[in-house]
């Protein structure tokens, strides 16, 4: 089957899924600059941008071998976006200290100092990292994005709404609605830790009296 025929998207999605593997490489050639873009306004790496590209790929080749396509022949914005998710994930799981900042200038994790001059503040601001990216997992997807791309990958607004077909507003409101649901995560963390420490030294003095109890 000569798949160099002016075919759409579908009917070359429908081709490679009947075993025309041919039919993938036509789709990867005609919207890889597209795809490579995406990509590279969040990531501002070309390098980085270009192994990133080759893995957006191999993901959307590995998807529609299980059969997880079913964008109704929307070829392009599902690659598109598989490619910013994977760029997005990179930024959030290598960017070690984001620097998130509420509407009123003030950062979020306030309380956080992520100085690195001994081997122990170290192992402090690698925990405070992790804690950080795992309450950001939290967040619903359209948040996650918007705060990843801004405070991580250091977008504008402009290119945010680009990258995401969405306007500026909305982007703007996702990014508020993240920030509020981001301090709402990080209060509870904080109640959850400081009722733990509080029991935890509570049992621990009950076992000093225990011991000091006279024979």
């Amino acid at each position: 089957m000569n798949t160099n025929l002016n075919l759409c998207d579908a009917e070359l999605v429908s081709l490679f899924l009947n075993g025309h593997k041919d039919a993938f490489a036509k789709l990867l050639n005609r919207h890889k600059a597209k795809v490579f873009t995406s990509i590279y306004v969040i990531v501002k790496d070309r390098y980085l941008a270009e192994d990133l590209f080759q893995e957006t790929f191999i993901k959307a080749l590995r998807l529609l071998q299980e059969g997880k396509y079913n964008e109704d022949g929307k070829f392009l914005p599902w690659i598109v976006r598989v490619a910013r998710n994977m760029a997005i994930d990179h930024i959030r799981k290598n960017k070690r200290h984001p620097h998130i900042v509420t509407e009123s200038g003030s950062p979020i994790f306030s309380s956080m100092k992520f100085a690195e001059t001994d081997a122990e503040s170290i192992h402090i601001g690698n925990e405070e990292s992790a804690m950080v990216r795992r309450l950001i997992s939290k967040l619903p997807e359209e948040q996650r994005d918007v705060l990843v791309m801004r405070h991580f990958a250091d977008m504008s607004f402009k290119e945010i709404a680009e990258s995401t077909g969405v306007s500026i507003n909305t982007a703007l409101g996702r990014m508020r609605y993240a920030l509020i649901n981001l301090r709402k995560l990080l209060e509870k963390h904080n109640s959850a830790y400081e009722a733990n420490l509080y029991t935890t030294g509570n049992h621990s003095v009950g076992i000093q009296r225990e011991q000091a109890k006279p024979k």
